[in-house]
């Protein structure tokens, strides 16, 4: 029998003993070492006050405090090992908190990106998502399911780029297991245009270079015009396509596996035959592989932008690459004389990828102001 290390358990195998050793990162436990919770000392702990009567051990310590322009290292791992599951919450503005993830030593992040796009909140709004590789719960719970194995070691920052401190609550559950020779290594990269130039395609990710295989795509999708926005074909540029791709899809709202439009139908008995009948609204739907998450209406004054939130997980379709992998949206609406028409909107993403290291630079981040929701 193959060995099992417990590196994505699943109900099928969750019977199974391992030798994998469980671990978990917090506040109360910051280096994750065996019986290493709830030591800290009541003098020490941003709870003092409350478990004063109560004590060391009594919730002394649960979250932290983000300085200000300042990058927080929220764990240190010697592998190998896996990340399961990583849960946060916090105050302050989710687009001023940069999570980065290096793995094995390497000087650049294979992740980085701000926090609420990571976990498929990127307008700034809670919304629950509902999915297999993420949860957001209320009131404002971010949960990741991804599994990260690593060979040697895993570091996970977070700069703090506002100008006040963050209260900060996380956890950051994993195992150490041996892993395989021939892992991919997760990655999660943020990019942002706004607004799309003219007739230019968006660009989720391009320059990667590996073995691996990509996993999932978040969009924030600001809408610019009036009409429908998402006509446009995602492209999968592989193992050295170039003008043309190996994969390519028949509109926006395709790819995130809904259809005309995500428009709301109902079917009218008193018409022949059933007939459907559209409702002239979106609906919202999550399921564990794909969702229009979230969509924010304009409110009549200050709230002026139509906006949506779509994330489409290839966990059991991955698409995988050999040396190089380039991914693209078209932008495009309607004409009144039913010619496509290239839009000029505010599109952000995230794209996720596995893949064999050294990872490749990423574009740099933009600053505070270009990331700012508004």
């Amino acid at each position: 029998m193959k060995h099992f290390n417990g590196i994505g358990t699943h109900m099928g195998n969750l019977y199974r003993t391992s030798d994998a050793r469980s671990r978990s990162i917090s506040a109360e436990n910051p280096t994750g070492e065996k019986a290493g919770g709830a030591r800290c000392e009541l003098e020490d702990g941003v709870s003092k006050f409350s478990a004063a009567k109560l004590g060391k051990g009594w919730k002394v310590n649960p979250y932290v405090l983000l300085p200000a322009k300042k990058t927080t290292v929220l764990a240190e791992i010697e592998g190998p090992g896996c990340i399961q599951h990583i849960w946060i919450t916090s105050t302050g503005t989710w687009r001023e908190q940069i999570l980065r993830i290096y793995w094995d030593n390497q000087l650049i992040p294979s992740v980085e990106c701000p926090l609420g796009d990571f976990f498929a909140c990127g307008w700034e709004r809670y919304t629950a998502i509902s999915s297999l590789a993420v949860c957001v719960n209320p009131g404002s719970a971010f949960n990741s399911y991804w599994q990260m194995p690593f060979a040697k070691n895993c570091r996970i920052t977070v700069e703090n780029r506002s100008d006040d401190p963050i209260v900060f609550f996380y956890q950051i559950d994993y195992c150490l297991t041996e892993v395989e020779d021939n892992i991919g290594y997760f990655h999660a990269q943020f990019r942002r245009t706004n607004p799309l130039p003219y007739k230019q395609e968006y660009v989720l990710v391009d320059n990667i270079h590996g073995k691996g295989q990509y996993v999932g795509t978040y969009m924030c999708w600001g809408v610019n015009n009036n009409g429908w926005w998402g006509e446009g074909e995602f492209k999968f540029f592989l193992d050295g396509d170039s003008e043309y791709p190996t994969i390519c899809g028949t509109g926006t709202e395709d790819y995130f596996c809904g259809s005309y439009n995500f428009e709301a139908m109902f079917y009218d008995r008193k018409a022949v035959k059933d007939e459907k009948v559209r409702s002239g609204k979106y609906q919202e739907f999550n399921t564990p592989y794909a969702g229009l998450c979230q969509v924010i209406s304009p409110d009549g004054c200050y709230s002026s932008q139509q906006r949506f939130g779509l994330y489409r997980w290839h966990i059991v379709d991955p698409i995988r690459f050999e040396s190089d992998l380039k991914i693209t949206v078209q932008a495009l609406g309607w004409r009144a004389d039913r010619r496509f028409l290239p839009l000029q909107d505010d599109i952000a993403s995230v794209a996720f990828w596995y893949q064999t290291l050294p990872t490749a630079p990423f574009p740099l981040l933009p600053d505070r102001d270009y990331l700012e929701v508004i």
